[in-house]
């Protein structure tokens, strides 16, 4: 009998040994929340149990090594080894972002789900990055709608959403960017983004319209890019080489590495070009790494480090004869010139996350930036160095208000930019064939800008149906100009502040039946002049000039079908723009700003996600999306012209995507491709339109195992199958100087190829 019970103690205390309870916390990788009612399973065992409030759980596990399959509603499902009972971490689940309705977007004041924002968002999710050659990342944008790219050159780009921007010359201005939370967007309020790697990011999220309650001067929107931590514990490199028409090559070299508490990314990538017009070579190289530590269950910090090394010729717009008949040329100026823009750029911030309470928690973010550049250009060479500096916080507070439950959210942010600049003369008239030879100085001058954000923004449950949010938004903006250049007798130091802009937004949604949501909004946003548009043509400071402002009233609808497989939205706005700024060209190099009328911004939008399986191992996710842009000048005159009731010129009149992805359990994926872009009026006195044209692009990829832990992509496409030409940019308002023709156009890229492999390797 003693030695039964002997026994029986050893295989009890055995069992303990063995099987015992496991603890973990589940987190949300967008918003760093707790994940509630998470599923775990032991699929060894069967065992299911699911996250507290918290996002704590505790499970029974008989055997190490174990795995658990970790799963939530709206979430990527995440598989993870745990090796002993000691293992005890953290656990990080990614939205997922097929299911758009459910997935938490974190750009905006408060997060929360798609489906229940009173706003416009749209979603750039990883698949679609992943459609086409990737070499250029704001041609992703194209397929949001609602936003247009002019894409000059893998180089030249100009954003507008929802025809904010549409009136910039050569660059985007009037978007607010971040990256990881770190702004993109310079003091002045230009926005270069084709510099990006898009193998570094994981989505992007485009609030469209005025974001007075979370970001300051961005009339058009804002545009927010998060980079591609690892979404399962693993270790793991990538190498990708990519060759394409027009002598494109781009070569990518990834490492990812992950644990319970700690994640890195680094991403460095390189690509070159000849082009497809003369005078069009193009050199980058550019470098991410990004990472996250849970320093505790209250408390992580995130790091982000960038680097590119840039050097693009420019073959700058052609005139019409030369658009039809010579496309792949450049102009002639800047080709004699060899004209071209080359820089260094840099960025790193630093943001902590500290959560004091279950309902209440603050964000803060530290970072410093810089740009140091040389372009020459057929009428002077531009020299510019630029270090930016700043901080931005943020608190969220769950509470009840009025005995209903209710967010807060409420912060700043500070951010400074010296900015100094110089131009020369170019002499490359003077040296035949040698390209840009710099003369003497021209013009100096040494800038300090600075603006101030102050917002807040409440969100009330009314009912269970029914919610309603309210914020603001209070910007401080001003400048001093320093002038270095003394020799023209032209002194344009000053200093300049515009007046305190106090920008309210208030939102509402409801639910008509499970899943499908009515939002309406009315919010304010503004953007301020740069230094640039201030200046007159005497060199003084146009002290009269005044920040650009406007209103958009907007009503939609979200709604989920056929359980979830079909998501759909609609939008219509109306956006009032007052103080038009206005870059009125006074010579070939130089513009004058000036408040000249009032706006309307009318449109429609309308998107279709379909997600369906036609056999076990076959999935199809079409989709469909359109803008329809009634844009018009309210109140314009300009040169003594009146150009009230006119087009708005640089946005198409409407645009149209059609898209499928076929993908299968055997690795073999399809992608097929469809945009319509309408005609585009080319100057305010609507003289002259572009022609409408239609795009069609294929792709097709293949991924497999050749090893047990190497895996192998191989991929090929086509763009611009049926060889379109069509102008993929437009430059406004162009003048011909001499008796020469207005340059308008910028070709697109007639019928080209590209190919590549990847290699990932799983340590």
């Amino acid at each position: 009998m003693k030695k039964f019970l002997l026994f029986l103690l050893v295989l009890i205390s055995a069992e303990q040994v063995v099987s015992q309870n496991f603890e973990g916390k589940v987190i949300n990788a967008a918003t760093a929340e707790p994940v509630i009612n998470a599923r775990i399973e032991n699929p060894a065992t069967g065992t299911i149990v699911f996250s507290d409030d918290a996002g704590n759980f505790e499970i029974r596990i008989e055997d190490f090594p174990a795995m658990l399959s970790i799963s939530g509603i709206g979430f990527e499902n995440l598989e993870v080894e745990i090796l002993n009972a000691e293992h005890h971490g953290v656990f990080y689940l990614s939205p997922s972002l097929e299911n758009l309705s459910e997935v938490i977007i974190t750009s905006t004041a408060i997060p929360g789900r798609l489906q229940d924002l009173p706003a416009a968002v749209s979603l750039v999710s990883a698949s679609d990055l992943k459609r086409g050659d990737n070499t250029n990342l704001v041609e992703k944008f194209n397929n949001v709608p609602g936003m247009y790219v002019n894409q000059g050159a893998l180089n030249t780009n100009k954003i507008n959403i929802r025809g904010i921007g549409a009136r910039s010359q050569y660059s985007t201005n009037r978007i607010q960017s971040y990256f990881d939370g770190i702004p993109l967007t310079t003091a002045e309020g230009e926005l270069t983004l084709d510099d990006i790697d898009p193998e570094s990011l994981d989505r992007i999220e485009v609030i469209k319209g005025p974001t007075s309650s979370v970001y300051g001067a961005g009339l058009g929107g804002s545009v927010n890019l998060f980079s591609a931590l690892p979404k399962s514990l693993k270790t793991e490199a990538a190498f990708k080489s990519q060759v394409g028409s027009f002598n494109t090559r781009k070569n990518v070299v990834r490492a990812v590495h992950a644990t319970t508490n700690a994640a890195i990314h680094a991403n460095y990538s390189e690509l070159t070009s000849d082009g497809y017009r003369d005078n069009g070579e193009y050199d980058r190289q550019s470098a991410v790494i990004n990472a996250r530590l849970q320093t505790s269950e209250e408390n992580s910090l995130s790091l982000l480090a960038t680097f590119t090394k840039l050097k693009a010729y420019i073959p700058s717009s052609l005139n019409e004869d030369d658009f039809l008949n010579n496309p792949q040329s450049a102009n002639g100026n800047w080709e004699a010139a060899r004209g071209y823009e080359s820089y260094d750029r840099g960025m790193l911030g630093a943001s902590y996350l500290h959560n004091f309470s279950e309902n209440f928690s603050n964000t803060t973010s530290v970072y410093l930036s810089f740009r140091d550049a040389y372009e020459p250009r057929p009428f002077d060479i531009l020299k510019e160095e630029r270090v930016s500096a700043g901080a931005r916080t943020r608190f969220n507070l769950e509470l009840l208000v009025f005995k209903l439950p209710s967010q807060v959210s409420f912060g700043a942010e500070y951010y400074n930019e010296w900015y100094n600049g110089a131009t020369f003369e170019n002499l490359f008239r003077e040296y035949e064939d040698q390209g840009s030879v710099m003369g003497q100085r021209l013009s100096g001058n040494e800038q300090d800008r600075n603006y101030s954000n102050f917002f807040g923004q409440m969100n009330l449950e009314l009912s269970e149906k029914w919610m309603l949010e309210a914020g603001f938004n209070i910007n401080s903006t001003q400048y001093s100009l320093n002038d270095l250049y003394a020799q023209d007798e032209i002194d344009q130091s000053g200093d300049y502040r515009f007046d305190l802009i106090f920008s309210p937004r208030v939102g509402t949604t409801y639910e008509v039946s499970p899943g499908k949501n009515f939002y309406g909004t009315i919010s304010h946003g503004f953007s301020t002049p740069t230094v640039a548009e201030t200046l007159t043509p005497e060199g003084l400071i146009n002290t009269g000039l005044q920040p650009e402002t406007g209103i958009n009233y907007e009503l939609g609808f979200k709604g989920n079908w056929l359980e979830n497989r079909l998501y759909t939205e609609f939008s219509a706005y109306s956006i009032r723009i007052e103080d038009l700024l206005v870059a009125q060209r006074v010579a070939e190099d130089q513009y004058v700003g000036l408040n000249a009328g009032k706006t309307i911004h009318n449109g429609l939008e309308f998107l279709v996600n379909y997600n369906l399986n036609l056999t076990p191992g076959i999935s199809a996710k079409p989709y469909l999306n359109a803008a329809f842009n009634f844009f018009e000048f309210d109140e314009f005159v300009n040169n003594d012209q009146d150009f009230s009731g006119n087009e708005l010129p640089g946005v198409p009149k409407s645009t149209l995507n059609l898209g499928l992805n076929l993908e299968s359990d055997l690795g073999l994926d399809l992608f097929a491709g469809y945009r319509a872009v309408g005609e585009i009026p080319l100057n305010d006195a609507n003289s002259g339109y572009s022609e409408k044209y239609q795009l069609v692009n294929l792709k097709a990829s293949w991924s497999f195992d050749i090893l047990r832990d190497l895996g192998v992509n191989f991929y090929a496409g086509i763009n611009n199958v049926f060889d379109e030409h069509y102008a993929a940019s437009v430059l406004t308002n162009a003048v011909g100087f001499g008796g020469a023709a207005p340059r308008y156009y910028y070709p697109g890229n007639p019928r080209n190829y590209y190919g590549g492999v990847q290699l990932n390797y799983i340590f």
